[in-house]
């Protein structure tokens, strides 16, 4: 480990730094993600932990995660890695009496894990592959590492297609995934995230990545999905998502507001004393009186959410490692990790 990702504190004793070394396993590997990133930096403080029983051992585990989880923005993909491993943690902890021995097996099943975890990405394209038809045009949303992995094998299987990308304001993710898909020689247009709409009726299929799925097989992810499966429904398109089963989160969202991301500030409409008072000001100096930064793009991103949440209704299949499930199949999976 660097001392990028340790501290020292005032009476020279080393400090894991939890938080700095997520973030650098982040930039180290573009093609981490976040749940693995978060397993991995939990795997790097058990080797550098100090705790000498095994209840210190493990509260300093769930004060890491905590922590890594208040760290970022958006925790519910980081959680799902982190909580998958604590429950990981707990159930090996009672296997096994040594505690020193605890700690090396942990290391070594959390490496396992990780490396497991990243090999899963190619077994839910493998199983994706079938449901892509030649001269199929398939509609994705922003961008999935496991999505493109799916259609790059679709191409490698010979099946010929192309594939319409959201443009997926604010962060225009969906660039990215059109590079990557041209660059492999896919067709891919890139479109307006309003112009879904206009495209549904050309569309054999929609396949979306997640950052979470709920218990109730729900989606939580980028902004625009939940909109992109009510259109997909409305005109009989199948709606698709390839996930990793490490980001099956036990959430249990009735609607968008129930999501732990969702704050009262978030599309909050402006103070009404001060919209009456502005508009008691127009007039031939009007422009001087309505502050332009009101208006500024990066004001009214920053009060938009980044996620949303797509009910089970509108999803027909998830491809997992776990196989191909319902919706409804995604709870008995969660009650196998965590009973």
């Amino acid at each position: 480990m660097s001392e990028e990702v340790v501290t020292t504190t005032t009476n020279n004793a080393e400090q894991f730094d939890i938080v700095t070394c997520y973030q650098k396993f982040l930039k180290d590997n573009p093609d981490i993600s976040m749940p693995i990133a978060a397993i991995e930096s939990l795997v790097e403080l058990i080797k550098h932990s100090k705790a000498t029983t095994l209840s210190e051992f493990m509260e300093s585990l769930k004060d890491a995660s905590q922590k890594l989880k208040s760290s970022v923005r958006n925790s519910i993909s980081l959680s799902a890695g982190a909580d998958l491993f604590l429950r990981f943690v707990t159930r090996t902890s009672h296997d096994v009496t040594n505690f020193e021995a605890c700690k090396e097996h942990l290391m070594n099943s959390g490496k396992v894990l990780v490396e497991k975890a990243v090999a899963v990405r190619h077994k839910i394209a493998e199983l994706g592959v079938q449901f892509i038809k030649d001269d199929a045009t398939i509609l994705i949303h922003s961008y999935s590492r496991v999505v493109m992995l799916l259609l790059q094998q679709a191409a490698a299987h010979k099946i010929r297609f192309n594939v319409y990308v959201t443009e997926s304001r604010p962060t225009s993710l969906g660039i990215k995934s059109a590079k990557i898909l041209c660059k492999a020689g896919i067709p891919a247009t890139i479109i307006l995230d309003t112009a879904v709409g206009y495209v549904i009726d050309k569309v054999d299929a929609v396949f979306v990545g997640a950052e979470g799925v709920v218990e109730n097989g729900g989606l939580i992810n980028a902004i625009g999905t939940y909109q992109l499966a009510v259109v997909a429904k409305a005109a009989n398109k199948p709606f698709y998502a390839v996930i990793e089963s490490y980001k099956f989160v036990r959430l249990f969202p009735l609607n968008q507001y129930d999501l732990p991301t969702h704050t009262s500030d978030l599309l909050a409409f402006p103070d009404l004393e001060s919209r009456c008072y502005q508009e008691s000001q127009i007039g031939e100096n009007s422009e001087q009186n309505i502050k332009e930064e009101d208006y500024d793009v990066e004001n009214f991103v920053a009060r938009n959410p980044t996620v949303d949440y797509t009910p089970p209704d509108y999803i027909t299949l998830l491809c997992t490692d776990l196989g191909v499930l319902t919706p409804s199949g995604v709870s008995d999976e969660l009650i196998k990790l965590y009973l």
